[in-house]
């Protein structure tokens, strides 16, 4: 390889990583659009809410991602804007279940475990999403996330012909974050590429199992 190549390849590479990389979060971006709600009163009714799942706790403390998506979702439901909520989250070993742990404050915030459906196979956004289709039946749903989330969330249902809006959670401000700002970006490139160059789908994509008050849990 000679001196001028490897120069170009030094010079270059890290501007069109960095150029793809906005271009991927502009493309999740702008799937939304139209699609995000603040105000659950704004919310379309629909069938059944997906609350994405992540870590009760943090440090030791209280994770305010999802004790903000947990009250969201909450709030949805006693609005009458969902019938059921799918809380799909990681189960992938004995001693961690997001789930479950999403059932049980939804119980604590006055939500019955009759319209709650457990995803124990929600390792990945996209696996939460697309299950919801593929497995629970549901084609129009409303993720509950925050807005970031939601966004990719929401370009990840488009491709798989899904119909879903957002409602945003509460947002976590200043340092507590920032971290995770900038994983999104790296999340948002592997979105694209899950869906336009891989075609990734979930782990486990079945049994159906259609959602009623009698599998709800």
């Amino acid at each position: 390889m000679n001196s001028r190549l490897k120069r170009w390849i030094f010079l270059y590479t890290p501007l069109l990583l960095l150029a793809f990389t906005i271009t991927c979060d502009l493309l999740v971006e702008n799937s939304a659009q139209g699609k995000i709600y603040t105000r659950v009163e704004d919310v379309p009714e629909v069938s059944a809410a997906l609350v994405l799942g992540t870590s009760p706790k943090t440090h030791g403390k209280v994770n305010l991602y999802y004790q903000y998506r947990m009250e969201a979702a909450a709030a949805l439901w006693k609005a009458g804007k969902v019938k059921y909520i799918i809380v799909s989250g990681d189960n992938s070993t004995v001693h961690y279940d997001e789930a479950t742990y999403m059932r049980n404050t939804l119980h604590e915030l006055g939500v019955p475990d009759s319209v709650i459906t457990l995803d124990y196979a929600g390792f990945r956004t996209l696996d939460s999403v697309v299950r919801a289709y593929w497995v629970f039946g549901q084609k129009n749903i409303v993720v509950v996330s925050q807005e970031f989330h939601n966004e990719r969330a929401i370009y990840l249902a488009d491709h798989f012909g899904i119909n879903a809006v957002g409602l945003n959670a509460k947002d976590v401000p200043g340092n507590y974050g920032w971290a995770t700002a900038l994983r999104e970006y790296l999340a948002r490139v592997n979105a694209v590429l899950d869906v336009n160059v891989f075609g990734t789908t979930p782990k486990f994509a079945g049994p159906p199992e259609p959602l009623s008050m009698s599998n709800a849990q």
